[in-house]
């Protein structure tokens, strides 16, 4: 892992004495990822404005525990991480539906066929990452949005690299046969049509 960016420290020691444009500067600066991270875990874009307002109202609370050798996004992402898994306990086997999934992002592609393609793909790649286990969605989520490192993924989940290399694996191959299910689906529907 990289040492933390000087700016950090100093606004985290501006933040824990009270400085409200520090603390502000660091909701702007870390809203966005922390809303991606509960988005991707969570699959509900109310659910994950409520959790990013939990991970700042838990790490203000405690900022004079943020071990300042570790960088400040690691730490809420590992306060965003534990929370988000905490909901989805507490929530198990309540799996989203198609309609409940608002994933839209903006095409690149010309052309409605091709956009119309891209959100189902997007909405399948949601579904089956829903249907993943938690311990196997958090290491996926934080990996491939995140684009953490496994040393990363390891400080915030709590675990050992080769275990996250291992559940990374397996994430792989559930996504991979769940998406190969829904393709099979697809194929065999628009034959029969």
């Amino acid at each position: 892992m990289s040492d933390p960016p000087s700016d950090e420290l100093d606004l985290v020691n501006r933040a824990c004495a009270g400085d409200q444009s520090a603390c502000a500067t660091i909701v702007q600066r870390y809203t966005g990822i922390l809303y991606n991270q509960a988005y991707r875990m969570l699959g509900d874009a109310f659910e994950a404005e409520d959790a990013v307002q939990e991970v700042f109202l838990r790490a203000f609370r405690h900022l004079q525990s943020y071990d300042p050798s570790r960088r400040l996004v690691t730490w809420l992402l590992t306060i965003g991480s534990n929370y988000c898994i905490d909901r989805l306990r507490r929530r198990r086997f309540n799996w989203l539906t198609l309609e409940d999934v608002a994933f839209w992002l903006p095409s690149t592609q010309p052309g409605p066929e091709r956009s119309a393609l891209q959100s189902a793909q997007r909405e399948a790649v949601q579904r089956a990452l829903q249907r993943l286990p938690e311990s196997y969605r958090g290491v996926t989520v934080l990996r491939y949005w995140h684009d953490l490192s496994y040393d990363e993924i390891g400080a915030i989940l709590g675990l050992t690299e080769a275990t996250v290399k291992t559940r990374l694996h397996r994430a792989r191959k559930m996504l991979q046969e769940a998406l190969a299910a829904e393709e099979e689906v697809w194929n065999t529907e628009g034959m029969a049509s």
